[in-house]
């Protein structure tokens, strides 16, 4: 059966919505990040009339944003490296063993992903407050105490994650690597771990880019000197006025690390995602 002659037009004419859709809010922010200030405040204009670069420096003295630039590039990938370690062992013992609470252990896992993060904010507050005052492991206002705050809602996503794509790969292999002398372990990093990359690629993306972009836990949990770039670019908000050039200009810095990990790991989530898919 031939498909009707209006269903190309149609596919062109909503891709086409959704691709203006998608780049208007792009292009408004490119175009206010080389504007003066004077012209963002003013009326809005599709094409700037005057042209500066001045925003992308002067965004470094208004507020510390290399310090804030830092701080989330070491959280999140410290958040995202361990969260896919720690995933990659208890996602293997899942997927291969049979264990007593096996399957408790794992509708627990399961069940923290319907809770909203605001329930766990005081309780960690409150942690880590405690700790600090009764056995002096300073956890509030630090980059460790953020890192364990973030591990505990990307970690159980983690772990949910891996199994399906672990049960996607036949035990075969890991009895052929027994079989060449390997124990589980070697079986685990030799055949299974290079088997399930792209997942476990699309599982650390996942994982860096909730802690890169998180704000709730790192406006409470953080101070001046632990702010990430997620609560630092309220500071281009003063009593006074407002930087809109450089708030802009700063996003767009912002959003380097992820677009780039993106681009260069396509090809490792384009398989991690159409693996889940099959799932």
């Amino acid at each position: 059966m031939r498909d009707p002659r209006w269903l190309p037009w149609a596919r062109w004419i909503v891709l086409g919505f959704l691709a203006v859709f998608t780049l208007t809010p792009l292009y408004v922010m490119a175009t206010s990040a080389i504007k003066p200030l004077r012209d963002v405040q003013g009326d809005f204009q599709w094409f700037p009339s005057t042209v500066t670069l001045s925003p992308f420096f002067d965004m470094w003295r208004t507020v510390p944003l290399a310090r804030y630039f830092a701080n989330s590039l070491v959280v999140a990938s410290v958040a995202a490296v361990a969260s896919v370690t720690v995933a990659i062992f208890a996602a293997y013992a899942i997927s291969r063993f049979r264990f007593p609470g096996r399957r408790v252990f794992s509708v627990v896992v399961l069940s923290t992903q319907m809770f909203p993060g605001i329930l766990f904010l005081l309780p960690l507050f409150l942690i880590f407050v405690t700790l600090g005052n009764t056995i002096g492991i300073e956890l509030f206002a630090s980059r460790t105490g953020l890192i364990i705050t973030y591990l505990t809602f990307s970690l159980p996503f983690s772990i949910w994650m891996l199994v399906g794509y672990f049960d996607s790969i036949p035990v075969a292999l890991d009895e052929a690597a027994q079989v060449d002398g390997n124990g589980p372990i070697g079986a685990l990093i030799r055949v299974v771990i290079p088997a399930a990359m792209p997942g476990i690629v699309a599982v650390t993306v996942y994982a860096f880019m909730t802690a890169w972009g998180e704000v709730l836990f790192a406006s409470v949990l953080t101070d001046d000197a632990t702010r990430t770039l997620a609560v630092g670019l309220q500071g281009y908000a003063t009593q006074n006025d407002v930087y809109w050039n450089q708030v802009m200009a700063a996003s767009l810095v912002v959003s380097v690390p992820v677009v780039a990990g993106f681009l260069l790991l396509q090809r490792f989530l384009v398989q991690g995602l159409t693996a889940g898919a099959v799932k």
